[in-house]
This record gives structure tokens, sequence and C-alpha cells, in this order.
């Protein structure tokens, strides 16, 4: 998956060296300071990103916490394949929570437009109290979105995972604190300070392997809410959506039912970032339904328990 040393000789932008010292100084901090930390992993880019900081981080020996995925039971193949793949390589544990054995036995509802990205929140949750993590590493970073922009990098969430901003606490000179009661725990960010261009910018320096949704290729997807969107089980498409095959890429990776792709011609790390530098558009807003159901819809959800 990654390289786990710097070549000291190579070309190298000075930002990307302080944003990994800064995320593996947060990540060696929360293995220091919590009892059972935890690194949310879907396959995608950003969690990549981060497991690869993780991996740096406390080489030559393993990493000292485990995985956990929220499964929507509606992810693309490829990133799925990339997860286990990448568990498999490092010799790592993972912890997966399903959305699909909710609905199975009661406790959730699928929603009617097939979406399962808002289903997420009650699985997470339940994963984090029943295996009693303490600290829970999230991808989040701030330029993704609004509400994410408010939240600190060491961000409390009460007994019952829910986040209230009016508890952030101050982190001057990069003083984070973990201090947490019983039942709460603390959700942390070492992306927060990185943007879309430096996550791909790090990409490219390390030789850091995606999954080929990523890069641009041929693929069949249908119009729907100004997105193109992948058909599949989960609800579409419907009959007045014709399907046809286009060439498209991801700049991120959820629920299929709520994830857009963009026509791209961009096949490799260099013209992504390129394609990257002149979009006037966050990653998230271009290709997220979910995020569009409402101006303050990630608040909400974020607010609830989600990440």
């Amino acid at each position: 998956m990654t390289t786990l040393t710097h070549d000291e000789t190579a070309p190298a932008h000075d930002h990307l060296r302080t944003l990994e010292a800064e995320a593996v100084h947060i990540i060696r901090e929360v293995a220091a300071e919590f009892e059972r930390p935890v690194l949310l992993f879907s396959g995608g880019k950003d969690s990549i990103v981060m497991l690869h900081l993780a991996l740096k981080a406390f080489a030559p020996a393993p990493v000292p916490f485990g995985l956990l995925h929220v499964d929507t039971g509606h992810n693309f193949p490829e990133v799925l394949a990339m997860r286990d793949r990448t568990v498999a390589e490092h010799g790592l544990q993972l912890f997966v929570a399903h959305v699909q054995d909710y609905i199975d036995d009661g406790r959730l509802t699928e929603r009617p437009d097939g979406t399962r990205n808002p289903l997420q929140t009650v699985p997470l949750v339940d994963a984090i109290q029943s295996h009693k993590f303490d600290a829970v590493f999230g991808g989040g970073r701030r330029d993704e979105e609004k509400a994410r922009a408010k939240e600190r990098v060491f961000s409390l969430r009460d007994d019952f995972g829910q986040w209230d901003p009016k508890r952030q606490r101050p982190e001057l000179w990069r003083l984070y604190n973990g201090r947490h009661r019983p039942g709460e725990h603390v959700r942390v960010f070492p992306l927060s300070n990185w943007t879309e261009l430096d996550v791909w910018q790090y990409i490219a320096e390390q030789d850091i392997v995606l999954p080929e949704i990523y890069y641009a290729h041929e693929r069949q997807v249908f119009a729907r809410g100004g997105m193109w969107l992948s058909p599949g089980d989960w609800g579409g498409p419907r009959e007045d959506e014709p399907v046809q095959t286009r060439v498209v890429r991801y700049r991120t990776v959820g629920d299929m039912s709520c994830t857009g792709a963009v026509d791209s011609t961009a096949v490799d790390v260099a013209t992504v970032i390129a394609e990257i530098t002149a979009s006037r558009i966050t990653e998230r807003g271009a290709s997220r339904a979910d995020d569009r159901l409402s101006e303050a819809a990630m608040e909400d959800r974020k607010r609830e328990g989600y990440f």
C-alpha cells in the first residue's frame, strides 16, 4: 500500500512536512493518552492516508490499535476490496459494523430513497460503546464542509456519541485535551488542517496506492439530482433514468446511493492534482447528495453522532 520511509533526497513540499509532522504527533498523542483507540477505515483515500501516517508514526513497531468500518451494504466493491487487501497486508484488526444487520432486525428502517449514509450513526455509536473505544480517528478535514470547519482536532462526544459545538475546547500551541468522563469518547481528526489538494500531493509524494475508482475510467452511470450515480441494488436507476457509459472518476466515496461521479479525464495522480487545482467546488459539494438535504445537513448528523 505505502512506503513507510521518506526519502530525504526526494523533492518535497515544505508544507506537507509540516502537515505530516502534525498528524503523526496527533496520532502518537492519542496512542499515549487513551486506553483503546480505533481508526475509522473504509478503503477511501482519506482513511488510506490516515493509516499511512499511523504506520509511519509507529514504524517499525505495529500500529497499536485496530480499524473500524461502518459498512452500509451499498459500498463500492473496489473500495471494499482495497480495505480488505490493506488489512491483510499489514496484519491489522478490523471491526465491521453492518447497517444491514440493523435493518434486518428492525433497529433501523430503510429510507425510501435508498440512501444509507444517514443510517450509519447508530451502528457507529453502538460499535464504539460495545468495544469500549475511547478515541476514534476520523479522516474529516475542515475544507470539506462548513460544519466540519467548526470542529477541533480533539472533539469530545457525550455518552450518546453526540456532538455539542459549545463544548469545543481550545487547542493552543498544539496542546490537546483528551479528558472525558466514563461513557464519553473523543473523535480525533489528524487531517483537520489538510485540504483535498494537500491529500493528493501527499499521495503523489509518498506513492500511495488508491482504488482505481479515484481515477478516470469508463463506467455505467445514470443521472439523478445533478449527479452521475452508479447502478446498484440500492434503488437505482428508475425506469426514467437511462444508463449510459461515461468516462468518470470519484472525488470522494461513500454509500453508492448518494455519491456521484464527475466527468473527468484525470487518469493518474498528476492529472488529478491539476484538475483539483482548477476546481472551485469542494469534493463533497460536487458529489455527495446527503450534504444537499438541507443547509445544515452535516451539522445535524454530527450532533446525532455521525462523523
